[in-house]
């Protein structure tokens, strides 16, 4: 592995702020999450934002194939490189906008669930979370590296302060587990925090059901849009079509006290108002019938 700092030089290129551009500089640390991603030789992974390949050679040393989404076009000559330099042959590249592509496509032409790694852009990073979970059922896990603020609200337990829409949304059909810290120093150009690699596992069956999945995960969007609100005035202040009266009455119907704030919620609570929500809406849409 070439120093990113030498190879961007040598190219006469920089890293790109608006790409969220800092690549790994120490080869051991792609190499240790490669191993600890549990990849196997019948595995294709789709690698978001591959930038210099500092984690492409590793994971399609062990994967059967890597799929490498890069944005920036620019990058590419020197990718492409790096990867004829390592002797890597098994890395198709796409030059695509991650939020743009269908994993599903992706998948159905692998012919089975995919293995999903990068590291995320901080600007985009919820987006492509949402995506995975609508997508969750072509996806076997998701390796992303996040800055460590973020990765901690992700990971965050319910019931605590960080305690976010995308922990709800994960806890719901995912199981998520820290595989890997990395020092800032470990980047060029060095950001300003370290990150973490989290692994994300969708689960087939759910624990909590939701009757409308879209619904849930529009209610854990409402109710952590106005998280300094309470549940009755973030439901009936936000997208869904509920008065601060019928926000009372379906909360009621929950057995959720209206005055408690979104961060307090389980994932199973939130379940059940989504469903006893879902049951109103029927209801409701029946009578004007």
């Amino acid at each position: 592995m070439t120093s990113p700092r030498i190879t961007l030089a040598a190219w006469d290129m920089h890293a790109k702020k608006k790409f969220g551009q800092n690549f790994l500089n120490d080869p051991s640390v792609p190499e240790l999450i490669a191993e600890r991603a549990g990849i196997s030789a019948e595995d294709l992974v789709v690698e978001i934002g591959p930038g210099l390949g500092a984690l492409t050679v590793p994971l399609a040393r062990r994967a059967a194939r890597v799929c490498a989404i890069e944005k920036d076009s620019q990058i590419l000559p020197v990718l492409r490189s790096e990867l004829l330099a390592s002797g890597t042959d098994n890395v198709e590249i796409l030059n695509e906008d991650i939020l743009n592509v269908s994993l599903t496509e992706i998948a159905e032409a692998h012919g089975g669930p995919i293995i999903v790694a990068g590291n995320l852009p901080y600007n985009i990073s919820s987006q492509i979370l949402v995506q995975m979970i609508r997508e969750r059922r072509w996806v076997k896990k998701a390796l992303f590296m996040f800055q460590k603020e973020l990765a901690e609200r992700i990971t965050a337990p319910e019931g605590t302060r960080n305690f976010g829409r995308m922990a709800a949304m994960l806890g719901y059909c995912a199981t998520i587990r820290t595989l890997v810290r990395v020092d800032a120093s470990k980047f060029f150009p060095r950001p300003k925090v370290d990150s973490e690699v989290i692994e994300v596992t969708f689960l087939t069956d759910p624990p909590h059901v939701a009757t409308d999945e879209a619904l849930l995960f529009a209610v854990i969007k409402a109710a952590f849009g106005k998280r300094r609100k309470n549940l009755r005035n973030a439901l009936s202040n936000s997208e869904l079509p509920l008065s601060p009266v019928q926000a009372e009455e379906v909360l009621n119907g929950a057995e959720i006290a209206v005055n408690r704030r979104a961060e307090s919620l389980t994932v199973e609570e939130f379940v059940r108002l989504a469903n006893e929500l879902a049951g109103f809406l029927a209801a409701s849409s029946g009578s004007e019938g």
